[in-house]
């Protein structure tokens, strides 16, 4: 499972000009299911991510989580992330899961958080989404889950 983890001082989500989830401070997700991948991966997803530590603490260290600091959860399906552009100019998503596997396994990261954390939205699957949000740090991670 592929993720990249941007904190934010803010995030948010439309579709069709209609807002579908929004945070302040805290972390965006972006995920991509792979073929091989189980609710195992997506539980070592979310299990990683409210405990990686990418908040400052009071000397400004990174050294806090997203639990430590209550920030909100913004989590957002991106199938592009399994690009290969490899080949050529033209990306091959044969890296992403199918349709079926991926809600199935995004809507399994959003249940497992939601579990395990109280400040959840979402995107919505296959919709063609505007994500908008302001990085702070900047601080992108990628996440590779086996």
């Amino acid at each position: 499972m592929i993720g990249l983890v941007q904190r934010v001082r803010t995030a948010r989500v439309t579709v069709a000009g209609r807002t579908v989830g929004e945070i302040g401070p805290g972390l965006l997700l972006l995920v991509c299911a792979e073929p091989a991948d189980t609710e195992v991966q997506a539980r070592r997803l979310v299990d990683k991510l409210l405990k990686l530590r990418i908040f400052s603490d009071d000397a400004g260290k990174m050294n806090r989580s997203l639990v430590d600091v209550a920030g909100g959860l913004l989590v957002v399906s991106q199938f592009t992330l399994a690009a290969d552009v490899s080949g050529g100019n033209r990306p091959s998503f044969t890296g992403a899961a199918g349709p079926e596997l991926g809600r199935a396994l995004y809507d399994a990261v959003l249940r497992i958080a939601r579990e395990r954390h109280p400040e959840v939205a979402a995107g919505e699957f296959g919709a063609d989404m505007q994500v908008s949000l302001v990085n702070d740090g900047p601080v992108t991670i990628p996440l590779r889950i086996a």
